[in-house]
């Protein structure tokens, strides 16, 4: 599924984004987490796949997996 997200230091500053399309992952997760259901989202742009969506979610659970050190 990490495939499907794409970096192009020339597109979108280089951020995360979804094959090569001008969508960053971003946008995808706060579509998500505001309550948009996948079906919303893939109508409202209909060139993405619901194997994209899989995809943003599967990059998020990546990137938050790793150990914080908290010093005292």
């Amino acid at each position: 599924m990490l495939e499907r997200i794409t970096f192009n230091s020339k597109q979108c500053g280089g951020r995360p984004c979804i094959r090569g399309l001008r969508i960053r992952v971003k946008d995808a997760l706060e579509l998500l987490a505001a309550g948009v259901p996948e079906a919303k989202i893939l109508e409202d742009y209909p060139y993405l796949e619901p194997e994209d969506i899989l995809a943003c979610l599967e990059y998020a659970a990546a990137e938050a997996d790793h150990a914080i050190l908290v010093t005292r």
